[in-house]
């Protein structure tokens, strides 16, 4: 099995880097655009990493 270490983004709260493998929500907003929710391995928030 492969590794996947793409990084979502940070964790707005505790700035911990969030994995793509913590992934929980895909969503496309009103104006078209991806949006995403994860949880932050570090604080256990589900957050929108930026």
């Amino acid at each position: 099995m492969t590794e996947d270490t793409s990084i979502l983004g940070r964790c707005p709260d505790c700035d911990e880097r969030i994995p793509s493998a913590w992934l929980l929500v895909e969503y496309t907003k009103d104006d078209g655009t991806a949006g995403i929710w994860a949880e932050c391995p570090a604080c256990d928030d589900v957050v929108r990493p930026e």
